[in-house]
């Protein structure tokens, strides 16, 4: 596989073979970074479950401490009389049937992440097929099916993440940028790998957390001794 120069050079600053404290990771992914622009800095924590088995399943939501540092166009699904109220929250979209056809008439991807009325979820239902494979299907479990839509708003705005376990049973998570320097990254991880920890199913056997790395867009990941922080 090609990896440019300033990949390489980043490289050489990481033993790949080690198991980092979380902060000094962090610090490694921040002097690591030699990209031109703010680089996103994201985990993956591999899970000792089998996703395949419902009662397996971990999924949810967290507020992180500092945010992500990207802003988040945010679209409500809701009745008319709560319309003004989610854009006053700091929505960027709100209504109903008008957005759904949108989405389905244009191919209109506006936005990055999907908050729902129960009322409503019968309407947005049709967009399952588009929205569940970019994972913007809204979710009771996430927090993003709910009849509050001013508090959903704002969390998302505030920098909820969503986390869960892909078909590897892998879980990749943003946990910030690498302006915001290791100890707020550090702060974000603990809340993040906390939030997963806690949603650790009754039927997983063995060893929870297998391995967890942190990277940044274009940086190599630097493996984290997780264990230390459980």
């Amino acid at each position: 596989m090609f990896r440019g120069k300033n990949y390489k050079e980043a490289a050489k600053l990481i033993d790949k073979a080690a198991l980092y404290d979380a902060k000094d990771a962090l610090e490694l992914v921040c002097k690591a970074s030699k990209a031109k622009f703010d680089e996103t800095v994201e985990l993956h924590v591999k899970l000792g479950v089998d996703g395949r088995h419902a009662d397996q399943q971990v999924r949810g939501a967290i507020v992180l401490p500092n945010g992500t540092g990207k802003t988040v166009r945010v679209l409500v699904f809701c009745k008319e009389e709560k319309v003004e109220a989610a854009l006053a929250a700091g929505a960027d979209y709100a209504g109903g049937m008008e957005y759904v056809e949108k989405i389905q008439k244009e191919n209109w991807f506006e936005f990055d992440t999907v908050i729902a009325t129960p009322d409503m979820m019968g309407t947005v239902g049709r967009l399952g097929k588009v929205l569940g494979p970019k994972g913007l299907m809204p979710s009771p479990k996430a927090g993003t099916v709910t009849p509050n839509v001013e508090q959903a708003v704002k969390e998302a705005k505030a920098g909820k993440v969503e986390y869960r376990l892909d078909k590897t049973n892998i879980i990749h998570c943003p946990i910030g940028k690498v302006s915001f320097g290791a100890e707020k990254l550090f702060e974000n991880y603990v809340a993040l790998l906390g939030a997963i920890v806690k949603a650790k199913p009754a039927a997983a056997k063995g060893q929870y957390i297998r391995s967890c790395v942190t990277a940044s867009t274009m940086g190599p990941g630097v493996k984290i001794n997780a264990q230390k922080q459980l």
